[in-house]
């Protein structure tokens, strides 16, 4: 997916919002380093949250050497649906390797019911639940180990902080061509319209949370994709510098991450930079009942999952050219807009 321009890269490919401006290059650049650098670091001090306790296999230790405005890094995004004071769990698990130099972008999701190692539990669970049970320290460990692949940062959003986001931006366009309700006997009760052209706050995040389609773990996967590009695609062309630090400021309150604010800036400077390309793709498996309770779960491809993890290994080394970035496999749930 190219976008005119992402001012604050973090907010876009971690958060799974994000902030754009239509001018591009050196003069954005200057721009953003002159007006707002400073404002944004401000407004993201309370959202840096270094973890403790991370204990990652030595097969995928974390690099503590990856410069972020210059290597190749990973990230686990994590949506959180938490009300209140509860921890949550993470509804959304987006694995993503970002390549400052190239501008290109891998966000691999991962469906929250995928039964997995839950590192530090000792037993085997759906992968959201490792972060109920400990944190985003013990999620990201069980992703570690589910990909064997190395995460290098987290971020992790509560979902209900973006109603006002959406809101402030003005709504946000979804792709509902007809009613969805949900009205399950022990699921909130809610209706939302098809076919407006723009849907608020509300509505999105009632979007992000619907789970009583056909589909179920995989179509609220892709559900959580949609309202996160229709996201990254209005805030990029908002045209107003001044709303970035309210929305900002809305961010800061529901995001947390251990990338320092600085480094964010100096990220986001050079993705002002740079042309840039998502390629997304989400987990192959099947759900069904297993164990003696007879829970649902989704298990992963065996064959996908280590395509998945030869190509998480591709774009974390430098020396991949561009034409090898590309998606685990061609079919219809790899794309690249």
């Amino acid at each position: 997916m190219k976008m005119k321009s992402v001012w604050i890269t973090l907010a876009v490919l971690l958060v799974g919002a994000g902030l754009g401006y239509a001018n591009r290059g050196t003069l954005a650049a200057w721009g953003y380093d002159t007006f707002l650098s400073k404002q944004v670091e401000k407004k993201l001090e309370k959202s840096y949250v270094p973890l403790t306790g991370r204990n990652p296999a030595t097969t995928t230790s974390v690099n503590e050497e990856v410069k972020i405005a210059e290597n190749p890094f990973s990230v686990l995004l994590m949506g959180v649906d938490a009300r209140g004071q509860e921890r949550g769990r993470s509804d959304t698990l987006i694995y993503t390797v970002v390549r400052p130099n190239d501008g290109r972008v891998l966000m691999l999701s991962i469906p929250r019911d995928t039964y997995a190692d839950i590192v530090g539990k000792d037993f085997r669970d759906k992968i959201t639940h490792a972060y109920a049970y400990g944190g985003p320290e013990m999620a990201l460990n069980s992703v570690e180990k589910l990909l064997d692949a190395r995460i290098d940062h987290y971020a992790s959003i509560n979902f209900q902080g973006f109603v006002q986001v959406v809101d402030t931006l003005g709504g946000i366009p979804l792709p509902i061509t007809e009613d969805i309700v949900n009205k399950g006997q022990d699921h909130e009760k809610f209706t939302i319209k098809a076919g407006q052209s723009s849907y608020d706050g509300k509505d999105a995040l009632n979007f992000v949370r619907y789970r009583e389609d056909a589909g179920d773990d995989v179509s609220r996967t892709e559900r959580n994709r949609q309202f996160i590009e229709a996201l990254i695609h209005k805030a990029s062309s908002l045209q107003q510098w001044t709303k970035i630090p309210e929305v900002l400021g809305i961010i800061g309150d529901n995001f947390r991450t251990d990338i320092l604010p600085s480094d964010m800036t100096d990220l986001a400077k050079r993705f002002l930079q740079t042309d840039h390309r998502i390629v997304s793709y989400t987990l192959h498996g099947e759900g069904k009942r297993m164990g003696e309770n007879n829970l649902w779960y989704y298990v992963a491809d065996e064959a996908d999952l280590n395509a998945v993890k030869t190509t998480i290994a591709a774009w974390l080394n430098p020396d991949t050219p561009e034409s090898q970035l590309t998606a685990p496999s061609t079919d219809t749930n790899a794309y690249a807009d």
